[in-house]
């Protein structure tokens, strides 16, 4: 099992709308989710936009490739995307900075 921890940036202006539409995931874009091997899937957010993202999985390439072939992750992270600093125009799903872990207390 992998541990996966990512950071993103979401625009200050926008957190209010971020936090308003986690509240209320597309049923399609969470099935995609458990179906592509995403569990324990967390998002804390700081309010200078700062979202740290955790999941567990059993491959995170692997899921992460699942998870692009799936036809509501385009629809979803073109709705997503205006609510992120990324650079060069990525998508959120592409543009994660991942973590590395160093510790862990089992």
């Amino acid at each position: 099992m992998e541990r996966v921890c990512f950071l993103l940036r979401v625009r200050p202006d926008r957190l209010g709308e971020y936090k308003a539409r986690h509240r209320e995931v597309w049923p399609e874009m969470l099935g995609a989710l458990r179906t592509t091997g995403w569990r324990n899937y967390s998002l804390f957010l700081r309010d200078d936009g700062l979202l740290v993202g955790y999941l567990e999985c059993d491959d995170f390439e692997a899921s992460l490739e699942a998870m692009e072939a799936s036809e509501v992750n385009a629809l979803w992270q073109a709705d997503m995307a205006p609510f992120f600093e990324l650079p060069g125009g990525e998508r959120p799903d592409t543009g994660l900075d991942r973590l590395e872990e160093v510790f862990h207390l089992a």
